[in-house]
This record gives C-alpha cells, sequence and structure tokens, in this order.
C-alpha cells in the first residue's frame, strides 16, 4: 500500500464504502466483501490480502451495516470469545478457565465454531485496544469477559446491533450478561458466620472497581446488618501486600472471622493467608476464615496447608455454557428470556468456618 493510497478518503463525510476500502487495499470489492463477512472463501485468501483489508477498514473508519449483514445470510457459525485479561485463561488453575470450558462444552453442543481473539494480534498494544475489539465482527457475534471492560468499543458494538453477550454482571445499560448473583451467595456466608456465634467480622477486597467486587461487598454489607453487626469498619481493602499489621489489629479488636474476596488475581486472599501463616495461626481453630469464590492455585486450601475454604463457588462453567445459549438468542434476533442472567452460587461448606474460641480480645 502506498503512502498515497493511505491518505486517500472518501469525499465530504460520506460514510465509507467497501469500495473505499477495495480501492486503498488494492483489492477487488468481492474480495473486500468475503474478508469482511469472514466467509470460508474470505478466511482462505492469502494472508497478506486479508491483513491489507483489515488495515484499510480499520484506517477508514468502516462500520459494517448490521441490517445489510443479517440481510446477506452472512452468519457462518462462528462466534467469538475475547478477554480482556492480559492472558487467554488456559490454565487449569486460572480462575476464569472454567468459563472457557464451558463455552467450548456448549458451542460444540450447537454445531458452533469458536474463534479465541487477544489483545497482543496485529497492531493493537492491549487487550482493551478499539481496533482488537472490532475484529470480532467477523464473527457471528462474540462473548467478553474480563473483570474491566473498555466502555467506548462496547458501546460501538451496541449502537451497531453486533450481537455480544457479557460473562459477567455489567453496569452500563443495555448490555446483555449472564453473571453470579454474588450478593445473595455473599450475605449467606455472612449468616452462616453469624450463626456460628461470629459477632466481629472483617471483609477483606482489593482495591480495583469491578462489579464483581461490588456486588460482594454490598452481599456482605446486607448480610452484616441483617445479623445486627456494625458495620462501621467492616470493609478493608488491599493489594495483596504485608497485612501482619492488620491482622494484629484485627485480633486486639476481637475480630474472630474473615470474609475475603476471590478474584482473578488471589491478591486478597494470598496476601491475608501469609499474614496467618506468618502469625502462626490456624484455621478455624484461631481464625475463621470464608471465601468469596473458589480459591485456585497455591491458595487452594486453608493456611497451613488445611482445609478447603468455606464459602461458595461461582458457577463459572454454567455461565459459560448460558452465555453461549444467550448469545445465539441474539443472532436469531428472538431471545428465549431475559437477556441479563445472574445465576446462583453454590454454597461450600469448607472447614474453615467454626464457632468462635473465645469472644475475649486477644493481648
Amino acid at each position: 500500500m502506498t503512502d498515497a493510497s493511505r491518505t486517500e478518503r472518501p469525499a465530504g463525510r460520506r460514510r465509507p464504502r467497501q469500495s473505499d476500502i477495495a480501492r486503498v487495499a488494492g483489492v477487488s470489492q468481492a474480495a473486500v466483501s468475503l474478508i469482511l463477512r469472514g466467509t470460508p472463501s474470505g478466511m482462505a485468501l492469502a494472508k497478506e490480502t486479508r491483513q491489507r483489508v483489515l488495515d484499510a477498514a480499520e484506517e477508514l473508519g468502516y462500520v459494517p451495516d448490521p441490517v445489510a449483514t443479517r440481510l446477506a445470510s452472512a452468519r457462518n457459525a462462528m462466534l467469538g470469545l475475547y478477554t480482556f485479561s492480559t492472558t487467554f485463561p488456559t490454565d487449569v488453575a486460572h480462575s476464569y478457565y472454567p468459563i472457557l470450558a464451558g463455552v467450548e462444552e456448549e458451542a460444540g453442543a450447537q454445531g458452533q465454531d469458536l474463534i479465541l481473539f487477544t489483545g497482543s494480534a496485529r497492531a493493537a498494544a492491549r487487550a482493551d485496544d478499539p481496533a482488537a475489539v472490532r475484529r470480532v465482527r467477523v464473527a457471528d457475534g462474540c462473548l467478553f469477559f474480563g473483570r474491566h471492560v473498555p466502555e467506548e468499543p462496547i458501546r460501538r458494538l451496541a449502537e451497531d446491533g453486533f450481537p455480544f453477550v457479557y460473562i459477567g454482571r455489567r453496569d452500563e445499560p443495555g448490555i446483555p450478561y449472564v453473571g453470579a448473583d454474588y450478593v445473595s451467595a455473599s450475605a449467606d456466608v455472612v449468616a452462616r458466620l453469624a450463626a456460628a456465634g461470629h459477632r466481629e467480622l472483617r471483609y477483606l477486597r482489593e482495591h480495583d472497581q469491578a462489579p464483581a467486587s461490588d456486588d460482594r461487598q454490598e452481599g456482605v454489607l446486607r448480610g452484616a446488618r441483617a445479623a445486627g453487626m456494625d458495620t462501621a469498619g467492616l470493609v478493608a481493602r488491599t493489594d495483596g501486600g504485608d497485612l501482619d499489621t492488620l491482622l494484629r489489629r484485627w485480633l486486639d479488636e476481637g475480630v474472630t472471622g474473615v470474609v475475603v474476596e476471590q478474584t482473578d488475581t488471589g491478591a486478597a486472599l494470598a496476601g491475608l493467608g501469609a499474614a496467618v501463616d506468618r502469625a502462626g495461626l490456624r484455621c478455624p481453630q484461631d481464625l475463621s476464615l470464608a471465601v468469596l469464590g473458589a480459591a485456585t492455585g497455591t491458595r487452594g486450601r486453608a493456611p497451613g496447608g488445611g482445609a478447603a475454604f468455606s464459602g461458595f463457588d461461582v458457577p463459572m462453567r454454567e455461565m459459560g455454557r448460558d452465555a453461549v445459549r444467550l448469545l445465539l438468542e441474539l443472532i436469531a434476533g428472538a431471545p428465549g428470556g431475559a437477556t441479563r442472567r445472574l445465576l446462583p452460587c453454590e454454597p461450600v461448606e469448607g472447614g474453615t468456618v467454626a464457632a468462635p474460641r473465645s469472644a475475649k480480645k486477644n493481648t
């Protein structure tokens, strides 16, 4: 592509067309149509040709007309799967891996192929780069997941009528999603601690803002209020650093139980677990611990290599499966139910919650 061709633009403010892309990329309009629609014939063209077309479309700001696309029957039984995490969760110890497994299972059962997207391809430097996000249009629709979502490219997809479903609850109006009911599950965990006799609890969460974290905190506060606990000072934030001082202060204040959010980083749980180990405490003999979400990796068991954590499991596999079903309903243009769904979390008894040994403050 010459420098001259790169600088050419359609006249005036007219929306760019496939003919403009063909001229800039130096290919036929038929080739542009096949490539942008993601058809088997288009995917069979030379990689260099496809790349020139995609680059030209991005440069010109081309946005396909979703109505025209549907009229052209461009469905090809391919669903996109895009994560805003820095790496794609292919490790079974990764907290997001069950989502991937559920998506793959349901896509296969529905006769759909999957295209896995990351932000490292082409010129995009980040997973949230708008250029990277727009590439999902080669699929019939796309599934997105990750704790943090770039609002602008997602808003553009919604405005253009491109079918997509987010795995995890979102605050933005109009975004279809399948998430977990963290509020109810977190409130139930606090209720179980209260029933065991705990009156002084602390909730540990990470610093970042994400709907999943906000929902867990809301559930903890709701459960504490229902049990008649004082919620002042209940919530503490951490980046996963040294929690020794905080833990000692809690013990001096008579805290007998700690509730911890589990995230894809596991920073809060890992930091607290290390502090409990350094203090020589045992769970639940000295301190009850409850985890809001299944712990993975090195912190899959309580400090000291003990029992499995009490708390709840997030239905990630089923979230992945249900998200595929919802996406196919949206692609067909006739959702069979609500387009914003919350699935219940499964309580886990575990072995890290017991009646407090004493309500007396530690000295």
